[in-house]
């Protein structure tokens, strides 16, 4: 498990890469927040938090699938990763930050990524009410999200 990255993930960085691209700046890794969420646009009250998918115990993905070896162990430890995860959550929304969470299978293909990245560039727009122009415009403006980073799932 040495080998795993809690930082500067692909899907992190696919994550990042979007929101720069589209003129928004954030923080990352802020210690002083619950949970050190992965990104933090502070003029926004958004956090994000890139997760993937098998260490998070993601419900609804087939990444997130128990080993066979050794299953006591490993649920004992995505279990306690959810739950530090939804406390963190918690202590965030006190806080008065709002929270998006973006798992790992939401951006391997093109139109996953255009998808989950377009709801969180639309979240963000509509948050203060910033406009790209008129409502026919920016849906197509959210689906060349889908063109930026090409070769992400092919990995």
């Amino acid at each position: 498990m040495q080998a795993i990255r809690s930082k500067d993930t692909k899907p992190e960085w696919t994550v990042r890469r979007c929101l720069h691209r589209h003129g928004f700046r954030y923080r990352l890794h802020d210690r002083k927040l619950p949970g050190r969420p992965d990104i933090v646009l502070k003029k926004y009250g958004l956090v994000v938090f890139v997760h993937g998918c098998f260490w998070h115990g993601h419900d609804t993905c087939r990444i997130s699938k128990l080993p066979k070896s050794n299953r006591a162990f490993w649920l004992e430890k995505i279990t306690a990763n959810q739950k530090r995860d939804s406390r963190n959550v918690f202590l965030l929304e006190k806080l008065g930050w709002k929270v998006w969470k973006i798992y790992e299978c939401e951006l391997r293909t093109a139109a996953d990524r255009a998808q989950s990245l377009g709801r969180l560039l639309c979240f963000l727009h509509q948050r203060h009410k910033a406009e790209y122009g008129t409502a026919a415009e920016a849906p197509e403006r959210y689906e060349a999200v889908a063109e930026e980073l090409p070769n992400y799932g092919k990995s």
